[in-house]
């Protein structure tokens, strides 16, 4: 049980730091804090609701991932370099394509729901 708490408490100083330091993070933090309460009403059954959450969570990792990706790829190596910059790219491609997955449960959401 300790080390599920200490695995806790590293993703919370995780999240805390992508909130404080990073606008990305922020902004899907705000996405998911206001979607929370929209996806409660706008899902007509708890599958809906899930997905519209899960969404939105699933967003929110990818971008943290990419975070790190980048802030590695910074940190090993700080001036721009081609190979570093494909890398870089290609993590933003990754949280990107979460986006489009989220933009996709949501407009079906929001076409369901009308």
């Amino acid at each position: 049980m300790t080390a599920l708490y200490l695995a806790f408490l590293n993703s919370w100083r995780g999240l805390v730091h992508g909130g404080r330091t990073e606008r990305a993070v922020r902004l899907e933090l705000v996405l998911l804090v206001l979607g929370l309460p929209v996806a409660l009403v706008l899902g007509g059954s708890l599958w809906v609701r899930v997905a519209l959450i899960a969404s939105l969570l699933l967003m929110l990792g990818a971008e943290l991932l990419n975070t790190a990706i980048e802030k590695l790829c910074d940190h090993l190596h700080p001036d721009r370099h081609d190979r570093i910059g494909i890398v870089k790219d290609l993590a933003s491609a990754g949280a990107f394509m979460t986006q489009v997955i989220a933009a996709l449960i949501w407009g079906a959401a929001v076409i369901d729901w009308f």
